[in-house]
């Protein structure tokens, strides 16, 4: 079972939103990960403070859609066999959200769950910075979207 903590201190999403993106997120941790319990954390901020998240951790002045902070830790986990495995941190903003769903053309509710999927399969392990790891990443958001029933054209 995946915990999904989230933190949205501005009201930029409604507990619904959360709600979907919670069983988003645990159906997509049923079908990659088995026999662990974990947690992770979700923000919802606005492009202001993405920004200034980007700029301070990742050293880019710029807006971006979504930020991941791995943060697991083996030697704990091989340690504390009981604690959960904790994952990491997924930074969303909800501005650059609804800005990406007007330009490809489909609805908030796809790219906020879509978002939330990029964000946690970054806490798994996977990248897209070489052209093998993006079509990997690619093909899973793809099938774990498809089966949790979000479609590309929403």
């Amino acid at each position: 079972m995946l915990t999904v903590d989230f933190i949205d201190d501005d009201g930029y999403t409604s507990h619904e939103e959360q709600q979907e993106i919670s069983r988003l997120l645990n159906f997509a941790f049923g079908k990659l990960e088995s026999g662990s319990n974990a947690e992770i954390s979700v923000s919802f901020v606005d492009n202001t403070s993405i920004r200034e998240i980007n700029h301070q951790y990742r050293d880019k002045d710029e807006v971006t859609d979504v930020i991941s902070f791995a943060m697991e830790d083996d030697e704990f986990n091989l340690i504390h066999e009981e604690a959960p495995r904790t994952l990491g941190d997924i930074i969303i903003s909800t501005d650059r959200a609804g800005e990406q769903a007007e330009e490809y053309g489909h609805s908030y509710r796809r790219e906020l769950l879509f978002l939330s999927l990029h964000g946690f399969l970054h806490l798994l392990g996977y990248d897209h910075l070489e052209e093998a790891e993006e079509r990997e990443m690619n093909r899973t958001q793809d099938e774990i979207l498809e089966a949790f029933g979000v479609s590309r054209d929403e």
